[in-house]
């Protein structure tokens, strides 16, 4: 049987917002005071702390099946949300034993797109970058990005595109093209287009 929730941790049921982006998943407890250890979908979890609460989303069936500690979309005041040696930990309001973080694990995190800070400079929100077109200086489409890999000091695109085989049939094939100034051009939000310094047959 799995531990519930305490009256106090103001579980609220919610609706996802339109603009809703899944940006982390709750590992599990992380102390004996009712913090959480995330995984954020992100090398950059800026949008995490900056928000007040989180909307949350009952696990994947395959990661952690008959779930019951809530259904649909709830919401949960954030107390404190930090960076933690590889990871992120965070602290609800009114959660505050480790039976209570325990029965969360698993649980789906979804910010609104419109609540994340602006990104500085040259720095992308790696779900504004997903489903861009990848073309090289010349002109060549590449493909488009489907996933982003953090591979310690740097990203990678993971770059679907269409392969033609020998005997003529066609299928999907990836390239991994390192997200950095040595190799990317330009990034394009608004007309949805990355222009990178790379060969098809790179």
């Amino acid at each position: 049987m799995q531990p519930g929730l305490p009256p106090s941790a103001g579980l609220t049921p919610s609706s996802l917002p339109d603009d809703a982006i899944e940006v982390g998943r709750i590992l599990d407890a992380w102390g004996v005071k009712g913090w959480v250890k995330i995984l954020p979908h992100s090398t950059d979890p800026e949008a995490l702390f900056a928000a007040k609460s989180w909307f949350l989303q009952a696990p994947d069936a395959k990661f952690r099946p008959g779930f019951t500690v809530f259904s649909g979309t709830v919401t949960l005041s954030v107390d404190e949300a930090k960076v933690h040696s590889d990871t992120v930990v965070a602290k609800f309001l009114g959660l505050d034993d480790r039976n209570a973080a325990e029965a969360l694990r698993g649980a789906r995190i979804f910010l609104p797109r419109s609540s994340f800070p602006a990104a500085s400079k040259d720095e992308y929100y790696w779900v504004d970058l997903i489903g861009l077109n990848v073309v090289n200086r010349e002109g060549v489409a590449l493909g488009l990005v489907r996933d982003l890999m953090a591979t310690g000091p740097h990203s990678v695109l993971c770059v679907e595109y269409t392969a033609q085989q020998e005997d003529g049939t066609s299928v999907t094939a990836e390239r991994m093209i390192p997200f950095v100034s040595v190799y990317v051009d330009a990034v394009d939000i608004a007309g949805k287009c990355i222009t990178v310094d790379w060969q098809p047959d790179y």
